[in-house]
């Protein structure tokens, strides 16, 4: 099965920037979609960003100020985040689509600080 490991995330200032990464096991199966999501305190888990082949898709909260991307020779993917702002706070979490299922890292704290 998939294994994702997300880091960097910690604390931050307002307007600064961090750098998720999202290392994924390698499986028979590709690594079809990787995307990023985020849950805060008492709020439901919502989408911040995927990728599929070249294509990418954001939230409209984060367009502008997210990147995702990713280096399958690496197998990593990455949330580059400029421009935090403290709604941006939050547990992220790295899932990836392979053969069919979904798969889900353990999440990485994000905390912008006002």
């Amino acid at each position: 099965q998939v294994r994702l490991v997300e880091s960097g995330g910690g604390l931050v200032q307002a307007g600064g920037s961090l750098r998720l990464s999202c290392a994924y096991s390698r499986t028979i199966f590709s690594i079809n979609t990787m995307g990023w999501y985020r849950q805060a305190p008492g709020k439901q888990r919502e989408l911040v960003a995927t990728i599929s082949g070249f294509s990418t898709n954001y939230a409209d909260s984060v367009k502008g100020r997210f990147t995702i991307s990713r280096d399958n020779a690496k197998n990593t993917g990455y949330l580059q985040m400029n421009s935090l702002k403290p709604e941006d706070t939050a547990v992220y979490y790295c899932k990836a689509q392979s053969g069919g299922k979904d798969f889900w890292g353990q999440g990485t704290q994000v905390t912008v600080l006002s």
